[in-house]
């Protein structure tokens, strides 16, 4: 009887897992963000391989391995038996065992074979395939080289472990068809190759540059998070500058916020819904695959089994006070990498480069507010739109961050000495449908900002604006693995998530302040939807409610982006410029590109 050595699944971490060699060998840049810093995303490639590998997966005997070593037959009653005693006369005859884990000690590498087919001790590895087979230009069917590699690693893990393997087979499940790969010495080296060059890309301190006008890009599942094609533009390494840059993504998010601000709701969890219940009456029920938060405002309840469900789908759970305050939020692990924080770490230690990035954000805040002024004041005040342009301009010679302070503040008075201009609230609402009441005239007066608390409805409402906007940023950047809490322009202070509010100083007007505009010009809100609190001026539960209606209306809302010429809605793009800033933190492209809308 042939011994072979079995080992378990990954307790040692040099191990390196087989499909990630393939990985490496289709783009390293992959390999590096999968492998090493823990990232996955689904998309409808990976959906049609989980559907493909569920046969596999669902048909493992826990006896398989036994089967491979012994050669032997197994009926049912002996897979029930706690002991099998083997005939050392029996003749080999055919085993096929699902779901094997092998590991070789000598490359380092543990492989999870779909399918041996075993003849005593004559192995073959099957590896299952979404696609179809690489036709050549004779006609011929084959295999592209990640895919030769990946069932060469099968068959030698399968000859260090005792068996003699010669030949390894792919099968395609789109053509049903399978490819015989012949296990020669040339393949062996390339394989050993990407073994080696798997361990150098897992050593580097970040990922390895982007493929340039790949057409693998596409099709990748890690697109959106890679962002290939606005890294070597910001970074100039595609030679061909008129390129154009392909969207990472689908423009809009297919998932959508809850918010919940009903006080003493209780939320639960039934098979793939939440179910929302006051007094114990249902509501409402959502499914769990359609959300990407869950915003809670004020005195309400989530039951354990939703909040383990929300967590292990990586769905964030808000929390905010009744009237708005960012308490802030509850999520899993997050990302099992640190590299990325470590050196947000350092750079935010670095005075003189956290001046630099602060001084793009700040200059980006200035000239959106510019362009919002000139598009939506009833008569743009020139006087005030050149000093603004002027400010910005000069933003290059501060060379303090006392001094950005002050820049900063100056603009913001000169900017908000000319908001009420662009208030309308006697203008006819843009979509009748949408206006709750239509008062002759409304009376939403303007005399600068203030808080804390705001003693006017539309500082209320600039308020809650800055508080939606904040959160957002807090869940993109901590999903994207920065830490939300320590930024380059804003001090760390407790419980204020300081990055969140640099990312989002070029958003407040475009954002904010323009879902501000766009409830009081349209009618969306009236002086009906305040109350009055002590000093203060707060939106009451109706106002809540249709304030977050114009804010998600302005988040779905499609952007061109200035620098990449694709459109997206501003959702998406918080996202895209999040983890262009974290590029930044890393090294890869030197510049933050802010956006400046046009």
């Amino acid at each position: 009887m042939t011994t072979a050595t079995f080992a378990a699944p990954i307790k040692n971490a040099e191990y390196l897992p087989a499909r990630m060699i393939n990985e490496a060998v289709y783009c390293p840049r992959l390999f590096y963000l999968m492998h090493v810093e823990g990232l996955f995303q689904r998309n409808r490639f990976t959906a049609d391989g989980d559907v493909v590998h569920r046969r596999v997966d669902a048909r493992v005997d826990p006896l398989a391995l036994i089967d491979l070593v012994d050669g032997q037959e197994t009926t049912d009653e002996e897979t029930d038996s706690p002991e099998r005693e083997i005939d050392p006369a029996a003749q080999p005859v055919p085993v096929h065992a699902r779901s094997v884990t092998l590991a070789s000690d000598e490359l380092g590498v543990i492989a999870k074979l779909d399918l041996v087919e075993a003849t005593g001790n004559l192995a073959t590895p099957v590896d299952y395939k979404r696609g179809r087979p690489r036709r050549g230009v004779d006609g011929q069917i084959g295999a592209w080289p990640p895919e030769r590699v990946q069932i060469c690693l099968q068959a030698l893990v399968l000859r260090e472990n005792g068996f003699q393997c010669d030949r390894g087979i792919l099968y395609f499940n789109e053509t049903r068809q399978r490819v015989e790969i012949e296990i020669d010495d040339a393949l062996i080296q390339l394989t050993r190759q990407a073994v080696d060059q798997a361990r150098h890309v897992r050593e580097l301190p970040m990922p390895p540059p982007p493929l340039v006008d790949s057409p693998k890009c596409p099709h990748c599942s890690l697109s959106s998070i890679c962002l290939p094609d606005e890294t070597n533009r910001c970074s100039n390494r595609n030679p061909n500058r008129d390129a154009a840059t392909r969207l990472p993504t689908t423009a809009r998010d297919e998932q959508r916020p809850l918010y919940l601000t009903t006080q003493g709701l209780y939320v639960g969890k039934k098979s793939e819904v939440l179910q929302v219940k006051q007094e114990g009456k249902l509501l409402q029920e959502v499914r769990l695959r359609e959300l990407n938060q869950v915003n809670l405002f004020g005195n309400i309840q989530l039951s354990t089994q939703a909040i383990q469900t929300l967590c292990a789908l990586e769905v964030p759970m808000v929390m905010f006070s009744r009237r708005g305050y960012f308490h802030g939020m509850l999520q899993g692990t997050g990302l099992k990498n640190i590299l990325l924080r470590r050196e947000q770490f350092r750079l935010a230690d670095d005075p003189a480069r956290c001046l630099a990035i602060a001084k793009l954000l700040i200059e980006g805040k200035i000239r959106n507010c510019r362009v919002l002024l000139m598009r939506n004041h009833i008569s743009p005040p020139t006087e005030i739109i050149s000093e603004l342009k002027r400010i910005a301009a000069r933003l290059h010679n501060v060379t303090r961050a006392d001094q950005l302070l002050g820049v900063e503040g100056t603009a913001a008075r000169l900017y908000f000495g000319a908001f009420s201009g662009m208030l309308k609230p006697g203008d006819a609402p843009a979509d009748p449908d949408a206006a709750i009441a239509a008062p002759p005239r409304w009376s939403f007066d303007f005399n600068g900002r203030n808080r804390r608390p705001p003693r006017d409805a539309i500082n209320a409402m600039l308020s809650l604006a800055y508080s939606l906007l904040a959160k957002d940023l807090t869940v993109v950047a901590a999903a994207v693995g920065l830490d939300p809490y320590l930024g380059f322009y804003h001090l760390p202070r407790p419980g204020r998530p300081a990055l969140a509010l640099d990312l989002m100083e070029p958003f407040r007007p475009l954002i904010a302040e323009s879902v501000v505009l766009s409830a009081v010009n349209n009618r969306m809100l009236t002086p009906e939807h305040f109350v009055p609190g002590g000093r203060g001026v707060f939106l009451s539960d109706s106002g809540r409610k249709a304030f977050f209606h114009a804010y998600e209306l302005r988040m779905d809302q499609l952007v061109t982006h200035p620098l990449f010429e694709y459109r997206v809605s501003y959702r998406r793009l918080l996202e895209i410029q999040t983890r262009l800033m974290a590029q930044m933190v890393r090294g890869e492209i030197e510049t933050f590109p802010v956006f400046v809308t046009r």
